[in-house]
């Protein structure tokens, strides 16, 4: 459960924000540990913050939990605030070997499964009170809204299907869905792509990411975002077979079909702009998916999906041009006022966060 102040710590974002290290053990690159992070300026500075809002705020009984996408980390300031203004208690996580949970001698980002996410949101959800054991939840029953961008997206799509009715609703900000060649392209290089994670698991892969997403974004380029380039490196990650695979097998779980059975919305750029060259289009468009699989295979997440496409936004939506967003929040805040104060959410009789006989996080 959630105390104020207890194992909290300030954030390197500054007056607001709080973070607390979660433990996940070892593995063979040492201790894993995934990051919360809070904003809550009524706790971390009383009588200084913003006051919180009160019980006509139109998400004042829910919580939210963010998860980043790959070569990321949860610094989106912005988006934290709208949540919390609306009422809501907002957390975001920080998956481990990402950003504030990245340990000396580890892979970025490495994983051979995306499920072995999931304890590290179950870590989470313990602490915000909504955890599988009774002890773990809070006694308000608050509705849980899950907020995923790119992998991210991809990665709570699964837990959500896992545990159903533990979460209320679903955002999912440019959710990695699909691969840029769509299914096709996916089948055509799984079976090779699966022996070459077998038998080099953190082999180096090719690049393919040219920085042109960087530039649109960061303030030391040609974008407005102030953020720290070891965690969200201009090129990103470097790229390795199992993980890749990981994606690619969790891709093709959505193309069967998840059988969602909450409220979701799929927020996307109007276009992709998927060129070995930069162009001025590059700054209103997504440049890491191509925006019309991810919309094809959204479909396919459940039976309550809308999918909401924003003219000029970039791949990060939320961190698109000012008039863009604001846009966007528009939408994400309409869709909330319906969706992420529904009522409370039915105790869960899910089993354990990762499935039994699956190898521990690595």
């Amino acid at each position: 459960m959630d105390e104020a102040g207890e194992g909290w710590r300030p954030d390197v974002l500054g007056a607001g924000f709080e973070q607390r290290t979660l433990p996940l053990g070892e593995d063979g690159e040492g201790e894993l540990v995934a990051t919360l992070v809070r904003y809550a300026p009524e706790l971390s500075e009383p009588g200084a913050g913003t006051p919180s809002p009160g019980s006509d705020a139109p998400a004042h009984e829910a919580d939210v939990l963010y998860v980043h996408g790959w070569s990321d980390y949860f610094f989106q300031t912005e988006h934290a605030r709208f949540w919390h203004d609306r009422g809501a208690r907002f957390h975001a996580l920080d998956l481990h070997k990402y950003g504030r949970s990245l340990r000396p001698g580890q892979t970025p980002g490495f994983t051979t499964d995306l499920r072995h996410y999931f304890r590290d949101i179950e870590e989470a959800l313990a602490v915000m009170g909504h955890g599988i054991l009774p002890r773990e939840r809070s006694r308000e029953d608050r509705p849980l809204v899950l907020v995923g961008h790119s992998t991210g997206g991809l990665t709570l799509s699964l837990w959500a299907a896992a545990f159903p009715g533990r979460a209320t609703a679903l955002v999912l900000n440019s959710p990695w869905l699909e691969f840029q060649a769509g299914a096709t392209g996916r089948a055509v290089v799984a079976p090779a792509l699966g022996l070459h994670s077998r038998l080099q698991p953190r082999g180096r892969m090719v690049t393919v990411d040219l920085g042109f997403y960087t530039r649109s974004v960061s303030s030391r380029f040609e974008g407005e975002w102030d953020y720290d380039a070891t965690w969200r490196p201009e090129h990103g990650f470097a790229l390795h077979p199992a993980w890749l695979d990981a994606v690619f097998r969790a891709q093709a779980d959505v193309a069967r079909g998840l059988g969602l059975d909450l409220p979701v919305l799929v927020l996307l750029s109007a276009r992709s702009a998927l060129q070995p060259v930069w162009s001025e289009a590059m700054r209103s468009a997504d440049t890491a998916l191509d925006v019309r699989q991810i919309a094809l295979r959204s479909v396919q997440l459940g039976s309550h999906v809308t999918l909401a496409r924003i003219e000029g936004a970039l791949h990060d939506v939320v961190l698109s041009a000012p008039e863009v967003r604001a846009h966007a929040y528009r939408v994400l805040g309409r869709w909330a006022d319906a969706y992420a104060d529904t009522g409370p959410v039915a105790p869960s009789t899910a089993g354990p966060p990762i499935p039994p006989g699956s190898s521990p996080p690595n």
